[in-house]
């Protein structure tokens, strides 16, 4: 059993500062699981393979993929979660995350992955960990990252040689320093012993408002790229979309805060109060934020807020992959725990949707497809069913 349920609390901190130290990354994600082919002619805009294409960060890249729920087991296929599991104690991401694993992670199971028949062809330009200047054209400010292009830049690749009829964008939450909120909150719980979500908070709204621009900017860019290519603004959609929460309210967790059972067992380690904050006033924030530049700049919103409502790491209506229960996307946790020993995989898979939440945002994502081109709605799962029990509402 993973964890430190029989550990000294000093012996606690020492791996809790490890797991700062390698930067409890929530790289939200970009990069081309399905590029275009090589040698393939420019095609006009309208020609050539149908395209849907995603953009942004590691909610829509695929980060945490490699996972179909989490298991205390660290041994072997980790009781089946393990889809990067080989033989023996011989793992290979590279097949879940292609020539992308330890990078952009764009998973085999990423939202346009998973979302089927939209389009003939799938392209993944999202990337773990991007920002809004990772998406910017290069001519406009844009920033390589990882080794690629901006975004923008890579997508007019993609314009030019199919007729892209979706682009799906995430992108914001690194801009606004999700990584180091969760840290921050992790070592209030263990180290501090106080609450972190106040000053997390202010500083949030010191940032919006910047972060927001940027997110319209991000809008505008994609427009440039497709106008350039010949497009016209009703030839294709732009879908933006905002995050779920990967951990659930104080009263929905199923580990009491009065012990090391958070972090020990759960792989959840944050206070009721904190755990409130994050689920019903950060996430609803952003997701109201980005609403409005969805409408502002004419494109459809897609609200993520409640799509993990139950599947939550440490929720009560979701389980631990064990022996006996095995890896289900009707009962186990649809989000990657934070591994407290850091022996499964990479601490930056830690707080994203699973293999089991990616499937769940592609039934979103071509449910939200399937509405007029700007409306805005909401997606939330079915108690109890696997992805197919997704469905829309709409937005708060």
């Amino acid at each position: 059993m993973i964890g430190f349920r029989y550990a000294s609390k000093d012996r606690t901190r020492r791996r809790v500062r490890r797991l700062a130290g390698a930067g409890l990354a929530l790289p939200l994600a970009v990069g081309a699981l399905v590029a275009a082919p090589a040698g393939t002619a420019a095609a006009a805009p309208g020609s050539g393979p149908t395209a849907v294409v995603s953009m942004g960060d590691s909610y829509i890249s695929g980060e945490a993929g490699r996972w179909k729920g989490n298991s205390l087991t660290s041994t072997g296929s980790r009781s089946g979660t393990d889809r990067a599991w080989v033989s023996g104690s011989v793992y290979d991401p590279s097949k879940v995350y292609g020539t992308t694993a330890g990078g952009c992670h764009r998973s085999d199971s990423a939202e346009v992955r998973s979302a089927g028949a939209i389009a003939d062809v799938a392209i993944n330009l999202a990337c773990s960990g991007a920002t809004t200047e990772n998406v910017f054209r290069s001519a406009n400010g844009g920033v390589p990252y990882k080794g690629e292009a901006p975004q923008a830049d890579q997508l007019a690749a993609v314009a030019a040689s199919h007729d892209v009829k979706v682009i799906a964008l995430s992108i914001g939450g690194n801009d606004l320093g999700f990584a180091d909120i969760i840290k921050d909150c992790a070592l209030d719980f263990v180290i501090w012993n106080s609450y972190c979500y106040d000053d997390q908070q202010y500083g949030v709204d010191q940032k919006i408002d910047g972060v927001m621009a940027n997110v319209g900017k991000s809008v505008d860019e994609v427009r440039a790229v497709m106008r350039a290519a010949g497009y016209g603004d009703s030839a294709y959609r732009i879908v933006l979309q905002s995050y779920p929460s990967p951990i659930p309210r104080g009263a929905e967790n199923r580990y009491t805060q009065s012990d090391w059972s958070r972090l020990n067992t759960g792989g959840c380690p944050f206070w009721n109060r904190d755990s409130d904050w994050a689920r019903d006033s950060l996430v609803p924030q952003i997701a109201n934020r980005l609403k409005a530049v969805a409408a502002a700049k004419g494109v459809q919103f897609l609200d993520l807020r409640d799509m993990m409502q139950g599947r939550e790491v440490c929720a009560k209506t979701s389980r631990q992959v064990t022996s006996t229960a095995p890896a289900s996307a009707k009962t186990s946790e649809w989000a990657r725990w934070i591994d407290s020993s850091e022996t499964q995989g990479l601490v930056q898979e830690s707080m994203h949707p699973n293999h089991f939440g990616q499937l769940a945002l592609g039934r979103c994502l071509a449910l939200a497809v399937g509405q007029g081109p700007t409306s805005g709605v909401g997606c939330k799962n079915t108690a109890g069913a696997d992805q197919t029990g997704m469905y829309l509402t709409p937005v708060p």
